[in-house]
């Protein structure tokens, strides 16, 4: 079946770094457009970044552009996201997501566009 597991999370203090894995299995991993998500206590989930197949297309929320990075390798069906100037607003649980994707150039912005999803890692910032 269909596995995807981060890693990489854990307790920074503000303007620190992470790098969050999310290493897939059970799917042609080049074939899937990816994507960050993350969710705050009592908050509702938000997306993050996103990253075609073929890695060449991504996008970002406004609220971490020009800090975060969306990667990914195909050969070690992975795909990463480098946080840096980490803030403590960027406190969550990150899940990636993967979602079938036709075109190379396919990005994904919605929760309901991806069809499989990871079981999180905690990200904590502190001021």
């Amino acid at each position: 079946q269909v596995q995807l597991v981060e890693s990489g999370g854990g307790l920074v203090q503000a303007g620190g770094s992470l790098r969050l894995s999310c290493a897939a299995s059970g799917l042609t991993f080049s074939m899937y457009a990816m994507g960050w998500f993350r969710q705050a206590p009592g908050k509702e989930r938000e997306f993050v970044a996103a990253i075609s197949k073929n890695g060449a297309n991504t996008h970002y929320a406004d609220s971490v552009k020009g800090r975060f990075t969306i990667s990914r390798d195909n050969a070690k069906n992975t795909a990463y996201l480098q946080m840096n100037n980490l803030k403590p607003e960027d406190t969550a649980v990150y899940s990636c997501a993967a979602g079938s994707a036709v075109a190379n150039g396919y990005i994904y912005t919605t929760s309901w566009q991806y069809g499989h999803w990871g079981q999180g890692t905690q990200v904590t910032v502190s001021s």
